[in-house]
């Protein structure tokens, strides 16, 4: 492997580009200014080291890891021979992707596949009119992206199989777990499945029938826990799917549909009550439970991760 163009500066950029580093593929990150790139490479260098590196670069010191890196601005770099993908993970901003995206289509050899991390916009919409946008797709990371396996590849009208097989290979081979979706859908598969989820809890929480705090637990304690271990289609090819049939006649006519927010949850956003940032959502959260939870939620993340990894 020849290097990777991360395109960005933000905290996924940092943690997609560690991805990499980890396992001893050079990276290029390219921005709006060399500080930034500068910076975001500097963090991608330590979230590499707190997940561990392998390869060429595990017997290498952090300075000499960082000498066969290379940041730039991105209107600057020219030099596209070895570049073997070009993934984009700049602000939510479609205007500002599609501009990208055009710039891209324009001087990147078209052999090079292109991804988006857009976790909204369809690739479709990014990519609309471009020459080159058969090897255009979204590349869908998660929080934190050099910790969470998943990375969906999502196919675009006008996207070649053949370059998302490539981009599902080369994540394959950096110990990621590449998805491929098919057809270019709001939010693509995994969000798909946790709205649903998460539309039903809060309805649960708006109807009184449940605190968010046994949500939680009936999530984490039962279904949840199994997941780490087998995804629900095959829990249920375990299970039996008669039984899940027979539940499912009573349940789903039940289920929530509804096609907007429910109004606690729009107080609280009006509030300004939007979490542990603003040090309330649903609780008040002093700066200490914030540290101990985030604290946990790592080392949970870990142990899971550590779990799916058993073979």
């Amino acid at each position: 492997m020849n290097y990777v163009a991360v395109i960005g500066t933000g905290i996924m950029a940092a943690g997609i580009a560690a991805g990499f580093v980890a396992q001893s593929i050079p990276v290029v990150i390219l921005g709006r200014s060399k500080d930034k790139a500068d910076a975001c490479l500097d963090k991608a260098l330590t979230l590499a080291q707190k997940i561990g590196i392998v390869g060429t670069y595990a017997s290498q010191s952090q300075d000499a890891i960082k000498t066969e890196q290379k940041t730039a601005v991105l209107e600057s770099w020219s030099n596209w021979d070895g570049c073997d993908w070009v993934i984009e993970t700049v602000a939510e901003n479609l205007a500002l992707k599609q501009e990208i995206f055009q710039y891209l289509d324009e001087r990147v050899p078209a052999h090079i596949p292109i991804g988006s991390n857009s976790s909204g916009f369809p690739i479709s919409k990014i990519a609309s009119g471009l020459k080159t946008a058969n090897r255009m797709m979204g590349a869908h990371y998660f929080m934190p992206a050099e910790v969470v396996p998943l990375v969906e590849v999502v196919m675009g009208e006008k996207t070649e199989l053949v370059f998302a097989e490539q981009a599902c290979s080369l994540y394959k081979s950096i110990g990621k777990k590449p998805v491929l979706v098919k057809k270019d859908i709001p939010g693509f598969l995994a969000n798909r499945i946790q709205h649903a989820l998460m539309r039903e809890a809060l309805s649960l929480v708006q109807e009184g029938i449940a605190s968010p705090e046994d949500i939680d637990d009936a999530v984490r304690y039962s279904f949840g826990f199994r997941y780490a271990a087998v995804g629900p289609m095959t829990q249920k090819e375990i299970s039996g799917w008669d039984g899940m049939a027979n539940a499912a006649k009573e349940i789903y006519p039940s289920l929530s549909n509804i096609t907007t927010l429910p109004p606690k949850l729009v107080q609280l956003m009006s509030e300004g009550k939007t979490g542990m940032k603003s040090g309330e959502g649903f609780r008040k959260w002093t700066p200490e439970e914030i540290q101990q939870v985030s604290d946990s939620y790592s080392r949970r993340l870990k142990a899971a991760f550590d779990v799916l990894n058993i073979e």
